[in-house]
């Protein structure tokens, strides 16, 4: 497997090894030892798939408290996926990176606790994977307006479809210091 950075030094894109013959491939998706090894430690106890189709873009989210890290994939199609910085008093705080993933390119990204998360579908459907390190928790679910004008995400749809959800968050700049993580954990 093969690491790389992206632009937000603690997000990663991970290339794990497939090996292929006439009849597909077979892909080790996690292996804890491996993933360590490579500077990614996190324990998952939490599973996610998603199906969307064409045009949908769902995030920016976070969870606040029971942050979580994500591992996530694409299984069947193609996303542009995003991670941005929201722990206050980050030396990258309001900064994003994004991500081409797609079932060819077999790619997974590494977002750590404290950075929002969203993706866009480009192929008629997307079938995604989240491994997340903290259970679902409702009361701590929160998230960031798609379009911030403070982050200028250049995401590769226009007119995107949402859920009513994600067309209800706030700026970033609107959300109060008590709904944030902060940079090493300090306040």
């Amino acid at each position: 497997m093969k690491v790389l950075k992206t632009s937000l030094e603690e997000v990663l894109i991970v290339e794990p090894q497939a090996f292929s013959d006439n009849r597909g491939f077979f892909m080790e998706t996690y292996h804890k030892d491996r993933y360590e090894q490579n500077g990614i430690y996190a324990e998952f106890v939490q599973d996610n798939f998603s199906s969307s189709v064409q045009g949908t873009v769902r995030g920016l989210h976070y969870q606040f408290p029971n942050a979580q890290k994500k591992l996530v994939q694409v299984l069947k199609g193609e996303v542009f996926d995003v991670a941005v910085d929201i722990r206050e008093g980050s030396p990258s705080f309001g900064k994003w990176t994004g991500v081409y993933l797609t079932e060819t390119n077999q790619r997974q990204l590494f977002i750590p606790e404290g950075f929002a998360h969203g993706f866009a579908v480009l192929s008629s459907e997307a079938m995604f994977l989240y491994k997340c390190s903290d259970f679902y928790a409702p009361r701590s679910e929160k998230g960031i307006i798609w379009n911030d004008p403070d982050f200028s995400i250049e995401w590769p749809v226009a007119g995107p479809i949402l859920s009513e959800k994600d067309m209800q968050y706030p700026c970033l700049q609107d959300v109060s210091s008590e709904e944030l993580p902060s940079y090493g954990g300090v306040r």
